[in-house]
């Protein structure tokens, strides 16, 4: 037996890292009748079947796990913005941090084209909700190497808007990922809307990097029920137990204590502007559908 990292998912093979060798797998049956499906960034144990190739035997239980991308056990997210153009919306912003507060992964808010914008409304929203919030400029390299110390030794997954800047952020982080970028848009044809390819790639500073088309295409009408979605919102704690009724919405309520601290500067506006705006859509969704979400 040994046990290594899903680094790629392709065509029912999986690729697993494992003590520097990448060694080529197929899923053994039960899998399918488990109804289970390994995901890249899964831990696996697997037995060799010949040098090189083996089959898979267990998935060691996930951190987490997304659909779209279909990816496991990502640590960090770091969502990347801009406020040169495009000028990222806080609200995608603020469902990504959702989105990985759901999922018991840390958000890093990442501001880059540092050298067209100082960008500082954003680093001040971001920065007083308590996210980990860096600028950088992929262009000059500014603050790059901060975000190299945030990512080292993480499992990490890029996402933000299309333009912000990704490709050249990885670039920045490590000359040499610019080869395996190349080689899978060559491959898979970016641009063109192709979501099914999720690859791991390792960086010189100790990061695992999920490249994943499409990352930034998650599913969030179903974020969380309306009575849960205030748990997503890490920086309204302080004053949800606060409140007059128990089953506060945090929208118009008397007595609410986040409407008061949003009142006195203690919240950012549009952090509440966008929990409102997804409670709205929470209330589309029967309880089911946010069940199976």
């Amino acid at each position: 037996m040994a046990s290594g990292i899903i680094f790629k998912a392709l065509s029912g093979f999986y690729y697993v890292e494992s003590e520097g060798n990448n060694v080529e797998c197929r899923a053994r049956g039960k899998f399918r009748l488990e109804n289970v499906t390994p995901l890249v960034g899964d831990r696996v144990e697997f037995t060799y079947t010949e040098p090189g190739k083996g089959i898979l035997s267990e998935v060691y239980p996930r951190k987490n796990s997304f659909i779209r991308p279909p990816i496991a056990n990502i640590e960090k997210m770091v969502i990347i913005a801009s406020e040169a153009i495009p000028v990222t919306d806080p609200y995608l912003i603020d469902k990504m941090t959702a989105i990985a507060r759901k999922n018991d992964c840390e958000a890093v808010i990442c501001i880059n084209k540092l050298d067209l914008n100082p960008a500082m409304r954003l680093y001040d929203i971001y920065s007083a909700a308590g996210f980990q919030t860096v600028r950088i400029s992929a262009e000059t390299k500014e603050g790059i190497s901060s975000l190299r110390e945030i990512i080292s030794g993480c499992i990490c997954a890029f996402t933000g808007n299309s333009g912000v800047g990704k490709s050249s952020i990885l670039n920045s982080l490590d000359p040499n990922f610019g080869i395996s970028v190349g080689e899978v848009s060559a491959k898979l044809g970016r641009g063109r809307h192709t979501t099914r390819h999720v690859e791991l790639f390792k960086l010189s500073c100790g990061a695992i990097i999920a490249d994943t088309p499409g990352f930034s295409a998650f599913d969030t009408d179903a974020l969380a029920s309306p009575a849960d979605l205030q748990h997503l919102f890490p920086d309204f704690e302080p004053y949800t137990g606060g409140c007059r009724f128990l089953d506060c919405a945090h929208i118009k309520e008397p007595g609410c204590e986040v409407i008061e601290a949003l009142r006195e500067e203690k919240l950012q506006k549009s952090r509440w502007d966008s929990y409102v705006r997804l409670y709205q859509k929470a209330l589309e969704f029967k309880q089911w559908e946010h069940k199976k979400a």
